[in-house]
C-alpha cells in the first residue's frame, strides 16, 4: 500500500462518501448554518441600529441638558441679580432710616440742649438778680446810714432819671 497514490477502489468509495456528506450538509446543514448566519446578521444589524438610536437619543440627551443647564445658569445669574438689588435696595433703607433716626436724635438733642440753656440761662438771671439786690441792699445800708447820704443819692437818682428821659 501506496501512501501517496491511493488504490482507485478506495478513492471511489472517498469520493461516494464525500459526496454523500457534501450533498446531507447541503441539504440540511448549510441552510440551518447560513439561516443562523442570516439571524446573526440580522441581528448585528439591529443592535446597530439600537445603538445609533441611542446614540441620536444621547446626543438629543446631551443637547437637552446643555439647554437646561444654561436655562439654570441664567436663572441663578438673574435670581443673585434680584438679590443684589434687593440687598443694595435694603441697604439703602437702613441707610435712609439710620439718617432720619440721626436727624431726629439731633433735633431732640437741640431742643433738650435749648431747653437746658434757656432754664441755665433763667436759673442765672435770677441768681444775678438775687446778688444784685443783696449787693444794692448792702451798698444802700451802708451809704444810707445817715439822712445827709440818703438826699445826695435822692438827688443824684433824680438827676440821672432826667438825663435818661432828655436823651431818649
Amino acid at each position: 500500500m501506496n501512501l501517496l497514490l491511493p488504490e482507485t477502489g478506495l478513492l471511489f468509495w472517498m469520493t461516494l462518501i464525500f459526496a454523500i456528506v457534501f450533498f446531507l450538509l447541503a441539504k440540511f446543514g448549510f441552510p440551518v448554518i447560513t439561516g443562523m448566519v442570516d439571524k446573526r446578521t440580522k441581528k448585528i444589524d439591529e443592535a446597530l441600529a439600537a445603538a445609533k438610536e441611542a446614540d441620536e437619543r444621547l446626543a438629543s440627551l446631551t443637547k437637552e441638558q446643555e439647554r437646561m443647564i444654561e436655562q439654570t445658569n441664567s436663572e441663578c445669574a438673574r435670581l443673585m441679580q434680584e438679590a443684589a438689588a434687593q440687598r443694595e435696595q435694603m441697604v439703602e433703607q437702613a441707610r435712609a432710616q439710620a439718617a432720619q433716626e440721626a436727624d431726629r436724635i439731633l433735633a431732640q438733642a437741640r431742643e433738650t440742649i435749648s431747653q437746658e440753656k434757656e432754664a441755665a440761662m433763667r436759673e442765672l438771671r435770677r441768681e444775678v438778680a438775687s446778688l444784685s439786690l443783696t449787693i444794692a441792699e448792702s451798698i444802700l445800708r451802708k451809704d444810707l446810714s445817715s439822712d445827709t447820704s440818703q438826699r445826695e443819692l435822692a438827688d443824684k437818682l433824680l438827676d440821672e432819671m432826667g438825663n435818661i428821659s432828655l436823651k431818649s
